[in-house]
């Protein structure tokens, strides 16, 4: 349904059915990761997502409780995160890795709590 990679094009990889959320989250992990004021990301099953080439190059960094995040150990690109003890079956993936295109009906914006405050141009 949804294709995806990383910048040097390592890792690739696959998602078999449409996420089923999609959220900005503003927490301070993400925005450390990411270098940014918030990260997307789209969420699915596990099981539906599917690396097609390059899982090797991928490193693990655990993050918090059970919280694993990867990247491509090649360029540095965020790829997903798992590990929720309310959603330990999913998974969820940087949605700006995705290459096909994805639009999605709504997005939360969570953890606003540590929201940039120089996001809104302030």
């Amino acid at each position: 349904m949804h294709k995806g990679s990383c910048l040097c094009g390592a890792v690739v990889f696959e998602l078999l059915s449409e996420p089923k959320v999609v959220s900005h989250c503003h927490c301070r992990m993400c925005q450390k990761q990411h270098g940014a004021a918030f990260a997307t990301y789209a969420s699915l099953p596990k099981a539906h997502l599917n690396y097609v080439s390059g899982q090797e190059q991928l490193v693990c960094y655990n993050s918090s409780g059970n919280i694993t995040r990867k990247f491509c150990g090649i360029c540095g690109s965020n790829i997903e995160w798992a590990g929720s003890e309310a959603f330990p079956d999913w998974v969820s993936i940087a949605a700006a890795t995705l290459d096909t295109l994805f639009e999605p009906k709504s997005i939360k914006e969570i953890h606003l709590e540590s929201k940039a405050c120089w996001l809104d141009g302030r």
